[in-house]
C-alpha cells in the first residue's frame, strides 16, 4: 500500500528525513518551504517525489505529515490541520528539540483524525540547509519519541517502522523527562559556552593579546557558542523552565566551586576535578549524541613548503572529504600542530589510517 508523506520544511533536518523516506519501498515523498529555491533544490536532487504550492494542499494528499519547522511554526500548522476536513487518519510528528510547548499543543487538538507523535532526532551538524542535508545524519543517532493526544502504540510503531531507514535508536520518553535530559547535556552547554565567551571579550579589553592565545582549547571548548543566535534563542526560552533550573544548580555549584578555591581545600578540589574527570571518561564515545560531534584528527606537520598539500593529497588520493582545515599556533593539551575536521567518525578513522601509514604521526581526542 502506498504512503504519501509530507515534509515540511526542507532544511538540514527535514531535507535529510525526506533523504530517508525516500529509501523506503511504497513511499510518495512530498515537501512544502516557505523558500521557493529549497523546494527547487529538493526536487532537482531527488530529495522529494513533487513539491506543493501550500501546506494545506500537502497536509489533503497526505498519510503522514513530518513538521521540521521551528516550535513556532509548528503550533501554526497543528492548529491549520485541527481545523481542515481530513477524510482519514492523519499521523503527524515534529523534529522540535523542545517538547513541552509542542505537546501543550497537540494536547488542544480537538480532530480525532489527528494521532500526533512528537520527535526529536538528536544529531545535527555545523551547517544548515537542505544543501548540508544528508541520509546518514542520524546513523546511530537516538531518535526521541514523545506520544501524544490521539496517538497509540501502533502509532509509535508505524513511525519508527517509516523511519527505519535512518538507523536510529528509538527510544519512547515523557514530555518533561525529554525537555529535561536535553537541557542538562544540550541547550545548557550553549548558555554556558556564551558566557565563558563574554568572559572572554570582557577580559580582552584589558589585555588585547589574550585573543591570540583564545585560538586553541579555548576556542574548542567553546565551539557550540557559534551556533545559530536566533534558534538558540527560541529553544532556551521554550525550555525556560529547565533552563532556570539549571542556572540555580550553576550557580549554586560555582559557589561550591569558588568556596574550595577561596579555602585553598587542595584535597577537595582535586577530588572535585577527579570526579568530574571519571564522570566524563565514562560517557559513550561512539554514539551521537545532543550536540553535533567533531570528528578531528590532529597532525604533527613540519612547517615547511607543500606540507599541507601532501597531507590533502593523501586523502583525496582516498577519496576522504576534508570539512575544515585549522593550524594551531596555540596548542595547550593538544597533540598537533594541524587540526582536520571530518563528516563522520568513519572518515575520521580512515584519514588516521592513510595518514599513520605515510609516517605521519596523528591524534584523536575523545
Amino acid at each position: 500500500m502506498e504512503t504519501t508523506i509530507l515534509v515540511s520544511g526542507l532544511g538540514l533536518i527535514g531535507g535529510s528525513i525526506a533523504l530517508n523516506l525516500k529509501k523506503q519501498n511504497h513511499t510518495t515523498v512530498i515537501g512544502f518551504d516557505q523558500n521557493k529555491d529549497s523546494m527547487d533544490y529538493a526536487v532537482r536532487t531527488g530529495m522529494i517525489d513533487q513539491f506543493v504550492p501550500s501546506f494545506e494542499e500537502g497536509v489533503q494528499l497526505s498519510d503522514v505529515v513530518v513538521l521540521a519547522t521551528p516550535v513556532s511554526v509548528c503550533i501554526d500548522y497543528l492548529q491549520t490541520i485541527d481545523n481542515m476536513s481530513l477524510s482519514q487518519p492523519l499521523l503527524v510528528t515534529d523534529v522540535s528539540s523542545v517538547k513541552k510547548p509542542i505537546m501543550e499543543a497537540a494536547s488542544k487538538l480537538q480532530n480525532n483524525a489527528i494521532h500526533f507523535v512528537g520527535g526529536h532526532p538528536m544529531a545535527g551538524s555545523h551547517k544548515h540547509g537542505v544543501e548540508a542535508a544528508k541520509a546518514h545524519l542520524f546513523e546511530n543517532a537516538f531518535y526521541l519519541l514523545v506520544p501524544g493526544k490521539g496517538s497509540s502504540d501502533k502509532d509509535v510503531e508505524k513511525l519508527e517502522s517509516l523511519l527505519e531507514s535512518t538507523r536510529s535508536h528509538f527510544v519512547t520518553v515523557g514530555e518533561q523527562e525529554h525537555d529535561q535530559m536535553t537541557g542538562v547535556i544540550s541547550h545548557f552547554p550553549h548558555l554556558i559556552a556564551s558566557s565563558l565567551v563574554h568572559q572572554a571579550k570582557n577580559w580582552h579589553r584589558v589585555y588585547p593579546f589574550m585573543h591570540e592565545l583564545a585560538a586553541g582549547g579555548f576556542r574548542d571548548i567553546t565551539r557550540i557558542a557559534s551556533s545559530h543566535p536566533k534558534m538558540w534563542n527560541d529553544i532556551l526560552l521554550q525550555n525556560k523552565d529547565t533552563i532556570l533550573t539549571l542556572l540555580t544548580d550553576w550557580i549554586t555549584e560555582m559557589n561550591h566551586l569558588k568556596e574550595l578555591v577561596e579555602t585553598d581545600d587542595h584535597s577537595k578540589l582535586q577530588t572535585y576535578l577527579a570526579d568530574a574527570k571519571q564522570f566524563r571518561d565514562g560517557l559513550p564515545i561512539k554514539k551521537k549524541g545532543a550536540i553535533p560531534s567533531f570528528y578531528d584528527v590532529y597532525v604533527d606537520i613540519h612547517d615547511q613548503a607543500g606540507a599541507l598539500s601532501e597531507v590533502t593529497h593523501l586523502l583525496a588520493q582516498s577519496k576522504i572529504s576534508i570539512v575544515n582545515i585549522q593550524i594551531l599556533e596555540v596548542r595547550e593539551g593538544i597533540t598537533g600542530v594541524l587540526r582536520l575536521s571530518f563528516q563522520t567518525e568513519e572518515d575520521q578513522k580512515r584519514s588516521k589510517l592513510v595518514l599513520e601509514r605515510n609516517g605521519y604521526e596523528t591524534t584523536i581526542q575523545y
